[in-house]
């Protein structure tokens, strides 16, 4: 069987990275395929021999490729720079122009079968009117094209789309089945002849601007991440100051920034920022982790590589030092690597010192710093099982979860006076993020952790007019979107919550800065666009439209700090 190589799932890497040894094995695996079919290729190709390629003939044009576990079948014509990305469906009669990009798990079926009713269908007659493709298309992740198609040069398909009609020139379409949703020469997406309202920065409910009530939430979706897309770059170039990431102009540079930087690009580019290069973004990342306690600390923090103090083994897993687990383990993620080193401080956790530091915590007043060290502990968990095949304490910290939670509203902690179930919810957020959701592991009584998340949801304080932030958002979507999972329980009234918020949360770009972390309220640091409310409204977005059922829209799905599925099933 032949060895995968990162060049099998990410060919666009072969021409710059394949050493003399990798070409000449690319070369001999086309010879292979010349001899069993009509195959004419440039000279600057790549087949994965990972793909199934048993196309009756194959034309593929300069820097085309062909990742893993592709299945190509028939007569298929591929021009310069088109790209037929893993476990993609490719068959019948093909014919793609240049700069076609194919997504991953995508199905393009050129043939039909026959319906009479006179026999089976498997003895129908194969029909083929076949499918055309224009110039510089780009087809999302999970689209299924139907025999008979065209694609006009310059369209868009969302993820998810079921194409069963032909799409003009310069279309976005999205949805099952395939509809328009703007032209992507056209600067904001239109509701009949009414143009939506701009992005201003504010609320669509606040100063009487209009309510996004009785729109095609799916149209603003897809408009919002058209939008964002095509602003990606100058977002990024923003924070940007030559030489590091900071959160905004002005703002001391962070090592959160850096990250927040990798997951915008992953989400809206589909790959690393632009600037400065992967391996800069790399090394800069990796370097950073400390050797003795696998943690990360701030720039210019002890143990950093620019204090003077060069005791790294003082970090403690607290604040942001414990954060870093989460964001620098995800974004090297996201950059095709891993952490140097084992998060130690996690690791070297024995079973009754994991059981003191969590009775340690306090659960009635702090329950959301309580939580966030427990998402720390199980992503350092998870980045040492995944990473470097350490079976740590997770028996003894689901052990605790499960005999500490309340059953009488299905979370960590109490309510106090103050703040209400602020802190409650969430930590439940920040603690089964990191456990249940990345373990893939059921939640205890999902029915009353359900109505505790949506007694936070009507408070006031948090979510009235003039208020609004991104970790209050976020940490009442992701406990309904996880519990989801498991119960239905009130279910359209945590639509009808995820309605309105996401109809708020699309009039809150900014053109060329991004998101806030405050949509309205709070301080002027909040309400300035930066990367981290960029990222994580990106993130809440997605959350909000997936509860609803139309996440395919905006052709993105986290795949970082926020991604949907579990990151590891753990053994046991």
């Amino acid at each position: 069987m032949t060895e995968p190589t990162k060049f099998d799932f990410c060919p666009w890497l072969f021409w710059d990275q394949a050493t003399e040894e990798d070409r000449l094995a690319q070369k001999r695996h086309m010879d292979a395929l010349r001899a069993r079919a009509d195959i004419e290729a440039a000279g600057k190709v790549f087949v994965s021999p990972l793909a199934a390629v048993y196309a009756d003939s194959l034309r593929m044009g300069d820097y085309s490729y062909i990742a893993a576990h592709a299945y190509v079948t028939d007569d298929i014509v591929m021009g310069d720079d088109c790209t037929i990305n893993p476990y993609a469906v490719v068959r019948g009669n093909i014919v793609m122009g240049n700069a076609v990009r194919v997504g991953a798990h995508t199905s393009l079926l050129g043939f039909n079968h026959g319906t009479a009713p006179d026999r089976p269908v498997f003895r129908q007659a194969i029909t083929s009117k076949g499918i055309r493709i224009g110039d510089d298309v780009w087809i999302g992740s999970n689209v299924v094209v139907l025999d008979g198609v065209t694609i006009g040069d310059h369209a868009v398909i969302g993820a998810g789309a079921v194409v069963t009609k032909d799409v003009p020139a310069w279309a976005m379409v999205a949805g099952n089945p395939a509809r328009p949703i703007r032209d992507r020469r056209t600067p904001r997406p239109t509701v009949g002849n009414e143009a939506l309202p701009a992005a201003s920065g504010t609320s669509p409910t606040a100063g009487g601007t209009r309510a996004a009530v009785g729109e095609d939430l799916e149209v603003r979706l897809a408009g919002f991440a058209g939008r964002a897309r095509e602003q990606a770059v100058a977002v990024l170039a923003r924070c940007w100051t030559g030489e590091r990431y900071v959160d905004r102009p002005g703002a001391d540079p962070t090592v959160r920034a850096w990250c927040d930087a990798v997951e915008i690009a992953d989400l809206l580019l589909g790959g690393p920022p632009p600037t400065p290069a992967r391996e800069e973004i790399v090394s800069f990342l990796r370097d950073r982790q400390d050797p003795v306690t696998g943690l990360v600390p701030e720039i210019g923090a002890p143990g950093s590589p620019e204090s003077a103090t060069t005791d790294g083994g003082s970090q403690e897993l607290e604040g942001v030092t414990a954060y870093h687990v989460l964001c620098v383990g995800y974004a090297l993620d996201l950059l095709g690597t891993a952490f140097r080193h084992p998060v130690h401080a996690v690791h070297g956790l024995a079973s009754k010192d994991l059981t003191a530091l969590l009775d340690g915590l306090d659960w009635d007043r702090q329950a959301w710093a309580s939580g966030s060290m427990v998402d720390s502990i199980g992503t350092g968990l998870y980045r040492n099982f995944a990473d470097f095949g350490l079976r740590g304490e997770v028996e003894a910290l689901y052990g605790w979860l499960l005999t500490r939670v309340r059953q009488t509203h299905g979370m960590w902690g109490e309510p106090d006076a103050d703040s209400g179930w602020l802190m409650v919810v969430n930590g439940f957020y920040r603690l089964t993020r990191g456990t249940f959701a990345q373990f893939g592991m059921p939640l205890p009584y999902p029915e009353r952790a359900v109505d505790t998340v949506l007694t936070q949801a009507r408070d006031p304080r948090y979510f009235g007019a003039g208020t609004g932030n991104a970790c209050n958002v976020l940490d009442v979507i992701h406990p309904l979107w996880l519990l989801g999972r498991q119960t239905r329980h009130r279910r359209a009234e945590g639509e009808a919550w995820a309605r309105e918020h996401l109809a708020r949360a699309l009039g809150g770009w900014h053109d060329g800065a991004g998101l806030s972390f405050a949509l309205s309220g709070g301080s002027g640091a909040a309400r300035t666009p930066g990367l981290q409310g960029t990222e994580m409204w990106l993130a809440i977005i997605w959350l909000l439209a997936d509860y609803l059922g139309i996440s395919d829209a905006l052709g993105y799905r986290p795949r970082g700090i926020h991604r949907p599925e579990p990151a590891v099933r753990y053994p046991g």
